[in-house]
This record gives structure tokens, sequence and C-alpha cells, in this order.
């Protein structure tokens, strides 16, 4: 399955440079092995895509709902959905 997702530009630069290969994401979606995660780079001062992809395939999720609030998310939310840490290849 694919699946777009957005991403932020400092994010984006360190996934393509293959210094990131993993993703932290609020765990509200399915995510499987195998799956192809599409990474949209989104500019969140502009609001706007920047028109980059990456595609990557997921290769291991691991679930949690034990990981620090970055400040992304509610603490509703991550009561009610967790995390999902996905490794990339």
């Amino acid at each position: 399955m694919e699946i777009k997702k957005k991403i932020w530009p400092q994010y984006f630069e360190k996934i393509k440079s293959g210094d990131k290969t993993f993703e932290l994401r609020l765990a509200d979606w399915k995510c499987n092995v195998g799956d192809v995660l599409i990474l949209q780079e989104w500019n969140p001062e502009t609001k706007s895509y920047t028109g980059r992809e990456l595609s990557k395939t997921v290769s291991y999720v691991l679930k949690t709902k034990d990981i620090k609030n970055a400040g992304m998310w509610t603490e509703e939310e991550i009561n009610k959905y967790g995390f999902q840490i996905i490794s990339l290849k």
C-alpha cells in the first residue's frame, strides 16, 4: 500500500541524505511492513507543499504510548493513538 504523509523540510533533508532512517508518527493511521511511505515535503511557515517527495519502504513498525510529547500532538491524541516508530529503507 502507498501512504502519503507530510514531512517538514529539516526531516526531509535528513532522510534524503540517509542520516535519518526512521520516522516517529502519531499512530492514528495503519502502517505495515512492506508499505511504501511517500514523504511529501511541507513548509510549515507557508503551509504549502514544496513539490519534493521521497518514497521509502517500511521495514519495521514499533508502536508505543511511552514517549514524551514533542509538542506536535495533544495529550488526548497520544493517549488515544500512541506513537509508531517506522523504520525505512
